[in-house]
């Protein structure tokens, strides 16, 4: 079995002259990172690998959560950074077999975009809602009955789980 988990960057700042890629996280963003993580951890989602775009916001998230997840294999991913879905995945696809759980730290609307088409099963009203939002820092765990990461495609995988921020905690909004 393989275990994805699709995760939006937190919450970015929009300051006039900064350019897309070097957009940090805003304060909501800084707060919200941690909590997530540590939600992700208490609930036994650790991944072995992360794949993550290399924008600052995407960074500065990850950053602040790879501790609470024991602080796995990190590969900085240019090519994730606001790529279609079909990109992301053959990233995915590329994923060394000896990693039974991946992260993805990534953008919309690639990311949804992504988590959308692969869930083929699971709950009916998750699904519905994974496709209509992926707000920041939510994510979806998403499992595939495969021994590689190769195999990973449109339609096999089971939505486990989708969470968004204000899910966890509804003081966090998003």
């Amino acid at each position: 079995m393989r275990r994805l988990i699709l995760l939006r960057h937190a919450k970015s700042d929009r300051s006039p002259g900064v350019a897309d890629r070097d957009r940090p996280l805003n304060p909501r963003g800084r707060r919200t990172a941690p909590v997530v993580g540590a939600h992700l951890a208490e609930a036994g989602l650790r991944p072995d690998l992360a794949l993550v775009s290399t924008a600052v916001r995407t960074r500065e998230t990850w950053d602040a959560m790879a501790a609470a997840l024991g602080n796995p294999e990190t590969r900085w991913q240019p090519e994730i950074y606001e790529a279609p879905a079909h990109r992301i995945l053959g990233v995915i696809k590329a994923a060394p077999d000896g990693a039974a759980v991946v992260i993805v730290v990534g953008h919309n609307p690639g990311l949804g975009d992504l988590a959308a088409a692969l869930a083929g099963e699971g709950p009916r009203a998750a699904r519905d809602r994974l496709a209509l939002e992926f707000p920041t820092a939510a994510y979806a765990v998403i499992d595939f009955d495969t021994a590689h990461w190769s195999d990973v495609a449109p339609g096999r995988g089971r939505l486990e789980r989708f969470a968004r921020p204000r899910d966890i905690n509804p003081d966090l909004g998003g």
